[in-house]
């Protein structure tokens, strides 16, 4: 037993304490020495107490912690990310199949047009010029070959026939003169000079005859079908440059082929344009697809038709495989696949596009939540197991080693020297050591 603490008798003190209340150098000395053996006595007081009042503890109780009771797998799933591009199904650069200046842009960039929609003119006056002449042409052409195939009409035939009447007489009277010349030249009346003008005038009149009747029977038979054919064939040649002419004035228009939106107008109004010089570019504007590149065996393992999820920025559409490309891309060596989106939302093209596709990984293990992990030495991996001895009823922690196969998320899958039906502690892991006594709930 520690011997309780020596009183101080201060009686001696008060009485050496002079009746003036101003303390001596003596009375200083004195209170300083009092004060000294005072502190330790005092302390030791309190430890001693302290000691006294205080029990010795009590056995620890078991630590309660979660445990998983661990199951094999074979395999395990993840996710491949292979990225490409947004593209328009359809894309043109529409210009004008014939020279000549712009006069009218109807359009600007990102307007939605129609399909047939005019979107662009250059000045055709010229054209429609170079047209009515030949429409001119045309029906002069019409009017000959309507004149042939009816036919000369009855006054011409008559004029034709009096015609003929008239030189009949004139050659009659002429054969008449011609006789007389002869018989008075046989009688030596006349000269041999002036019988064959008389001889000659006869001649020219039977000549002149002959070409009235000639006509004559033209107007009676009719126009010859050969020239109704070459007068029909004339009107066909007009009628084809007129359409020619009409084709070109079709093309001064650019219409829209299909539905989309203005991406790129390069040119304005005035412009002189050549023909096939890009005026327009157009985008269809209904579901976008995405051309993303696989490896030649992945591609190979999608179904044309089959339904698959790809991801723009932070939004993910349904989206189905519509076709396989036949040939590698050059530099990366991939296939291309191209996929329609089921969506109706405006994506911009060219943006980065990325397909989701599951595969599955032959490899046996346990999962684990990440909470059950505890870091070892060498940036090796262990878990704590809540194990019970066969001869004891207390459940203690033992430290197993595993490797990490494959992270998803919250969770691992672990390869190492645990087995089926290990329980393993799967939160608090930095409240036990290896050896410690545990509860399970």
């Amino acid at each position: 037993m520690t011997e309780a603490p020596a009183s101080i008798d201060l009686s001696s003190v008060k009485s050496a304490a002079p009746l003036s209340n101003v303390p001596t150098p003596r009375q200083w000395r004195l209170w300083g020495a009092i004060a000294l053996i005072a502190v330790p006595l005092s302390v030791g007081a309190s430890l001693h107490q302290f000691s006294q009042s205080t029990e010795p503890p009590s056995a620890e109780s078991p630590l309660p912690v979660e445990v998983m009771v661990l199951t094999s797998v074979n395999a395990y799933t993840v996710e491949r990310q292979y990225t490409g591009e947004i593209v328009a199904q359809r894309s043109s650069t529409l210009g004008f199949e014939v020279e000549g200046t712009v006069v009218a842009l109807l359009v600007d960039e990102g307007d939605r047009v129609a399909a047939g929609q005019p979107l662009a003119r250059l000045d055709i006056r010229s054209l429609t010029t170079q047209r009515q002449q030949l429409v001119a042409q045309q029906d002069q052409a019409i009017a000959t070959l309507n004149e042939l195939q009816n036919g000369p009409r009855r006054q011409s035939i008559a004029a034709a026939r009096a015609a003929v009447g008239d030189l009949e007489q004139q050659l009659a009277l002429a054969r008449t003169q011609r006789d007389r010349r002869t018989d008075l030249y046989e009688q030596g009346a006349i000269s041999r000079e002036e019988l064959d003008q008389e001889t000659f005038s006869t001649a020219a009149l039977e000549n002149r005859r002959a070409q009235a009747q000639s006509e004559l029977e033209e107007l009676l038979a009719g126009s010859r079908p050969e020239q109704i054919a070459a007068q029909m064939a004339r009107v066909r040649q007009l009628e084809a440059s007129i359409e020619s002419v009409e084709i070109d004035i079709s093309k001064a228009v650019i219409n829209a082929p299909f539905d989309g939106r203005i991406s790129d107008r390069p040119v304005d109004e005035g412009v002189v344009v050549s023909g096939g010089q890009t005026v327009l570019q157009l985008v269809e504007g209904g579901a976008p697809e995405a051309r993303i590149g696989l490896p030649a065996d992945v591609a190979h393992s999608l179904a044309l038709g089959s339904s698959q999820t790809v991801e723009v920025g932070d939004r993910s559409f349904p989206a189905t495989v519509t076709a396989l490309l036949p040939k590698l891309e050059i530099t990366s060596r991939t296939v291309t696949a191209v996929l329609t989106l089921d969506t109706s939302d405006d994506l911009t093209l060219g943006q980065t596009a990325r397909l989701l596709l599951p595969e599955t990984q032959s490899t046996a293990g346990f999962w684990l939540p990440s909470t059950a992990l505890v870091p070892g030495d060498q940036g090796l991996w262990s878990v704590y197991i809540a194990d019970t001895e066969a001869n004891s009823s207390e459940t203690k922690v033992a430290r197993q080693p595993v490797e990490i196969v494959h992270t998803e998320g919250d969770r691992v899958l672990v390869q190492g020297l645990v087995q089926t039906g290990d329980r393993v502690i799967t939160s608090g892991t930095h409240r036990v050591v290896s050896g410690q006594t545990v509860s399970i709930p």
